[in-house]
């Protein structure tokens, strides 16, 4: 049998075998070196990561300048804050934030405080509105739901200086001007579209068969809706908190139309009042107040963004 095989098979030159080696060795040599054709150099392989990564280190630097510059002028004299646009102080002075808490006729307590009570009452209503909102879209059939539903996403394209106006000459005529009411109420009514769109699309994503094990229990909507769609609502609710908290704790616009005494002044208002187009500005103690009030937004951020980011990834909303 042995022979047979010897005899029937090909006949191969003389140091085939051993040129077929040293082929299979110098391919490997070659794709162990990169030196195939069409394969990139190794040392090239190396470069690109680190070019991207430095772009990415420079552009980063670019984008948190502004940010860092602000602490650091925080700590300067106002002679100093634009004569210098390095970050490296000089001095350290930190009288701009004894002075800037104090400069005002209410201590800058007194606004933060304020800028927490409408934060506070937009977020309530923001999640118990849109949630009970959402739940409806997603769940209960009724007549023209896709039709309301257009129009909802359409309000998102409307811009709040279209409404504003019906909005204050509506405020104004039930006193309400000068108080928080205006600010707040319209978020106990779901005017924040686009939270009620990313709990609808996050609802949606929930297994019906939960509902219909819990309708078997003897579960009506509402009990559905607090015992077993809500609980599952976590990452929705948890986005719709810190949008809602960056973008009312940031909000300059609504709060200069409807509060227009110093005592109910936000942080936003309070410090715009450091500057004085006709006088002298105190930009020092503005920074060191600006830096204040940056840090509750820190802290919201962090201790929610790994919602956020399950809120985004399960809604589909990029």
């Amino acid at each position: 049998m042995t022979d047979q095989l010897t005899t029937s098979g090909p006949s191969r030159p003389a140091g085939a075998g051993a040129g077929a080696g040293t082929a299979a060795a110098s391919a490997g040599r070659g794709h162990r070196t990169g030196d195939q054709p069409g394969a990139r150099p190794r040392r090239t392989r190396r470069v690109g990561p680190i070019v991207r990564h430095a772009i990415l280190i420079i552009a980063s630097l670019v984008m948190i300048y502004p940010l860092l510059w602000m602490i650091v002028s925080s700590l300067r004299p106002n002679t100093e804050i634009f004569r210098n646009p390095g970050l490296l102080p000089i001095s350290f002075n930190t009288e701009n934030y004894v002075n800037g808490w104090n400069a005002l006729s209410q201590p800058f307590s007194h606004y933060l405080i304020n800028s927490t009570l409408l934060v506070l009452g937009c977020v309530i209503g923001n999640v118990i509105a849109c949630s009970l909102t959402a739940y409806a879209f997603a769940r209960l059939k009724f007549w023209g739901r896709n039709i309301a539903f257009a129009v909802m996403l359409m309000t998102l394209m409307l811009p709040i200086h279209v409404v504003i106006v019906p909005q204050y000459i509506m405020f104004s005529q039930t006193g309400w001007v000068n108080t928080m009411l205006p600010l707040i109420l319209p978020k106990f009514l779901a005017t924040d579209a686009f939270f009620v769109f990313l709990m609808v699309q996050f609802i949606r994503g929930i297994p019906r068969e939960l509902d219909e094990a819990a309708r078997i229990d003897g579960c009506g909507h509402f009990r559905i809706f607090f015992r077993v769609i809500l609980p599952l609502m976590t990452p929705a609710i948890a986005t719709t908190v810190i949008f809602t908290f960056m973008w009312m704790w940031n909000d300059f616009f609504g709060s200069l139309i409807y509060l227009t005494t110093p005592d109910n002044f936000t942080v936003p208002l309070a410090l715009r009042a450091f500057l004085d187009s006709q006088g002298t500005s105190d930009w020092g103690a503005m920074f060191a107040m600006s830096v204040l009030s940056l840090v509750p937004l820190f802290i919201v951020f962090l201790l929610g963004q790994r919602f956020l980011i399950r809120g985004f990834a399960t809604t589909g909303i990029k």
